[in-house]
């Protein structure tokens, strides 16, 4: 009688196809739809902030330069350095300065100003009712009716005072709205009058708002011949000059002002230009853009926490799951990929969401403030791809611990 010879058991090497991985992770998050819900949440938060914080910066960033070359780029400032260049010089401006600069292709407005150094305790007060009768230390400031206008002021009651004005040294002021009232004035109509310290002065307007100047805001302003005749001239390095100029004129006139103001000692004058736009563009954004991402990094390092704290609770729950598929034949590295799927899908669903509500937001806000939204395309692209590598890097841990898992023990439980 013959020996038959047994055929040899083969088994086949357990396999996991990545229409079986993509599957499983579906039916991990569609399980408990609630949780994973807010498992993605801090992704989508993260990634949504991501995404508004680049579009707003990208969209103010446009703001910046329009505004930009509406004022700033419009403004030249002239200092009075004729100290540093010889010790005994006189004053560097004229008292025709403002005339000789208007005279200048491409200026508007131009005007000398300064603080005025009055006595110690010298106070302004309203005279002789009002919160303020007692007096109050505030700001004198000496101003040409160009470094007014210059100023772009908003007026809420009066007028400015005119060259008239200015030439004959009358007693006028022009009072910031703060400190019109801090000194009780709140109508025109009863010609409301000022004291800086015995001397009177009628109130010609109250300003609002300015676009250049803020310090107007805060100050009382007189004529500069007022201001000379009652408490002298300036001191060397007290004076400046405000230039408004057309656009694209204030290189040019930053280069003539000290000529024109002082053709035989134009080194006695610093014209001060406007900076370069695009300087001051790259140093606003990178500002913004350094602190809001650290923000969108909190976000997205919270969303990692969640992430990994639902995978890792997912796992344990899962533990008869899991013994289940390696007695099976499944291998660690099927658990680990399994799982790891399972934690990246959610960080994409998450950092879709966040692109689109980021980009929702920036929309809507230049909608409101009349902007033009501005997010670029490679922003767009690589926000759900942060979700994806958020959600994976979170699932690490979790994953390692599933595929760790032994079959006994697992089923046991």
């Amino acid at each position: 009688m013959g020996l038959r010879r047994s055929t040899p058991c083969v088994v086949e090497p357990s396999r996991l196809t990545t229409r079986d991985v993509l599957s499983e992770a579906v039916a991990g998050m569609l399980q408990r739809p609630g949780r994973s819900a807010l498992t993605a949440l801090g992704t989508v938060l993260g990634v949504g902030t991501f995404v508004a914080i680049l579009g707003l910066t990208a969209t103010t960033s446009s703001q910046i330069d329009s505004r930009f070359n509406l004022l700033t780029a419009t403004e030249v400032t002239v200092e009075d350095i004729a100290q540093e260049q010889n010790e005994f010089a006189d004053p560097a401006f004229p008292a025709d300065a403002d005339a000789r600069i208007e005279r200048l292709g491409g200026v508007e407005h131009a005007g000398v100003y300064w603080t005025v150094r009055l006595e110690p305790g010298t106070t302004v007060r309203s005279a002789p009712v009002g919160d303020g009768a007692d007096g109050e230390q505030i700001d004198v400031v000496a101003a040409s009716p160009g470094a007014l206008r210059a100023a772009v002021p908003k007026l809420a009651q009066g007028r400015l005072y005119d060259d008239f004005a200015s030439k004959s040294g009358q007693p006028v002021v022009v009072l910031g709205a703060s400190v019109a009232a801090r000194l009780g004035i709140t109508t025109l109509e009863t010609s409301p009058a000022v004291f800086i310290g015995d001397e009177p002065f009628t109130v010609a307007g109250i300003i609002d708002d300015v676009k250049r100047r803020a310090d107007v805001l805060m100050s009382v302003t007189v004529p500069r011949t007022t201001a000379e005749k009652l408490w002298g001239p300036p001191q060397q390095g007290d004076a400046k000059m405000l230039i408004a100029t057309r656009a694209g004129a204030a290189e040019q006139i930053a280069h003539e002002a000290p000529v024109a103001l002082r053709p035989d000692h134009p080194e006695y004058l610093k014209a001060v230009p406007p900076p370069d736009p695009k300087t001051l563009r790259a140093g606003v954004t990178d500002d913004l853009n350094q602190l809001f991402l650290l923000l969108a990094a909190i976000c997205l390092v919270i969303g990692a926490v969640g992430i990994a704290n639902t995978t890792l609770v997912a796992v344990l729950e899962r533990t008869g799951e899991i013994g289940l598929r390696r007695a099976l034949g499944a291998r660690g590295r099927h658990i680990t990929v399994q799982f790891l799927t399972e934690s990246g899908a959610l960080g994409a669903v998450g950092g879709l969401v966040g692109t689109a509500l980021g980009v929702s937001t920036v929309i809507a806000v230049a909608l409101v403030r009349d902007w033009t939204p501005v997010v670029h395309s490679a922003t767009v692209a690589a926000a759900p791809a942060i979700g994806l590598v958020t959600g994976v890097i979170a699932g690490l841990y979790p994953a390692w611990r599933a595929s760790r898992i032994a079959p006994a023990e697992a089923l046991r439980r």
